[in-house]
């Protein structure tokens, strides 16, 4: 396996989890664009798109830092023509980027709603709207094409909507966008896929939830893992799946996953949404 060679476009990777895939890339060699809108440092959140190019640098890829706000289509078409012309195309799409805001109905207001339907369902449909035709020539040139959302399988029990109604919405309409793109774009040898996390992942969106026990999650590097195998297999064989991390390492027989506890020795892990 290796990423040698590909050329990758990730929303949103300036920090945790976006961020663990780039590196991940970028120990091959891989050229990444890196597009967020975090441009400034930000004092709550650690990270910048700058400061996670010169980190893909270092991890020997080559980057792209774009600042992109992805509730405006014009920006989205813009970073990706601007990767896409620095790079000499697009293999690879990751929607990474996501808004999240764990309330119930009577106290989500209009603005996060909004907020989570514009980046998580509107910006995922966009860029991969966006990225396509190059996809499309990356497939036909055998290079492998591959969109990888960062979203849960779906699921219609109501336990995954009723604590979160707005957030399990905009999440599953991710979701959504895989099931219907994987089949639309399988003519075209276009993989497009989901993955999702068992556990809880240490990140500094999750940090600024209340109540969240850091030390029963594991690193952002089991995604970082996880997407690298999944990026490596056949677009032709291998689409239209809700991944989820552990089970994809231990389809390469990594079952030993102390290595991405956040406390060395964790057995009592707090489980993710969406899985049973």
């Amino acid at each position: 396996m290796s990423m040698q060679g590909k050329k990758i476009f990730i929303t949103g990777g300036s920090r945790g989890i976006g961020l663990a895939i780039a590196l991940r890339a970028a120990r091959d060699g891989a050229s990444i664009a890196i597009a967020a809108k975090t441009s400034e440092v930000n004092p709550k959140l650690p990270g910048t798109i700058f400061t996670a190019a010169d980190e893909i640098r270092a991890a020997g890829g080559n980057a792209l830092p774009i600042k992109c706000d992805l509730r405006d289509e014009n920006q989205i078409s813009a970073a990706v023509e601007q990767a896409a012309k620095e790079f000499g195309g697009i293999d690879i799409l990751i929607n990474n980027a996501s808004a999240i805001n764990l309330t119930r109905t009577e106290e989500t207001p209009a603005k996060r709603f909004d907020l989570m339907f514009d980046v998580n369902v509107r910006g995922t449909f966009l860029t991969s709207q966006a990225a396509l035709p190059h996809l499309r020539q990356s497939s036909e040139a055998g290079r492998n094409a591959h969109i990888l959302t960062l979203s849960p399988p779906l699921s219609m029990k109501a336990k995954w909507f009723k604590n979160h109604l707005a957030y399990t919405m905009a999440k599953y309409g991710m979701s959504m966008c895989v099931l219907g793109m994987a089949e639309e774009f399988r003519r075209d040898a276009i993989a497009v896929n989901a993955l999702w996390p068992r556990t809880a992942i240490d990140t500094a969106a999750l940090a600024m939830i209340p109540g969240i026990d850091t030390a029963a999650c594991r690193t952002p590097e089991i995604l970082a893992d996880a997407a690298y195998v999944i990026l490596n297999r056949s677009a032709k064989e291998c689409t239209g799946n809700f991944f989820v991390d552990d089970e994809v390492l231990a389809s390469e027989g990594i079952t030993d996953l102390e290595k991405y506890s956040v406390v060395p020795g964790t057995t009592d892990f707090l489980n993710d949404f969406f899985l049973d």
